[in-house]
């Protein structure tokens, strides 16, 4: 046939091949708490800086695993204090993201239940290995400082109840 001299019949340059090589990924489901931290008196909120595989700070809200025999309101207050240092109480429910990644030859689908938290004592840390930074920011300041938007959108959702005082679950 003309033009086709050299062809094997395989994808076109360019293209990659709709065939998966090797094992097919192992699907896992995870479940995470945390939340947003306030001091409503400072109009500030504590956010945890991770670095990516880039080396880039990426700012978002405290979280992690439920351990066995929490609940996800234990859990949001146990991580906050691991991750950041502070002691908090919940306020109320502020909403629910899940998202999917893959990490170790997993594709992860992840359920994070977060909070909206108050602030009662403790001493900023990040003595927590998975934590590079963690920081008081301003209320105002979140939209700018939060990495990724569903936590935006939690923010300023926090920020909307705290305005209206309708914090206690009301």
């Amino acid at each position: 046939m003309p033009g086709s001299a050299g062809r094997s019949g395989g994808p076109k340059p360019g293209r990659r091949s709709r065939r998966r090589r090797g094992k097919r990924l192992t699907t896992v489901n995870e479940t995470s708490a945390g939340g947003l931290v306030v001091d409503p008196a400072r109009r500030q909120a504590v956010l945890i800086g991770r670095l990516d595989r880039h080396g880039t700070l990426l700012w978002s809200l405290p979280k992690g695993h439920i351990e066995d025999g929490e609940t996800t309101e234990q859990t949001a207050v146990r991580e906050v204090k691991e991750e950041t240092g502070i002691s908090a109480h919940v306020l109320r429910e502020l909403g629910t993201i899940d998202y999917w990644f893959v990490a170790e030859r997993r594709r992860v689908h992840k359920t994070v239940h977060h909070f909206l938290l108050e602030a009662d004592g403790g001493e900023l840390s990040d003595e927590d290995v998975e934590v590079s930074e963690v920081a008081w920011v301003p209320l105002t300041e979140l939209d700018t400082t939060l990495a990724y938007s569903d936590e935006r959108k939690l923010a300023r959702r926090a920020r909307a109840l705290l305005a209206e005082n309708r914090v206690n679950g009301r």
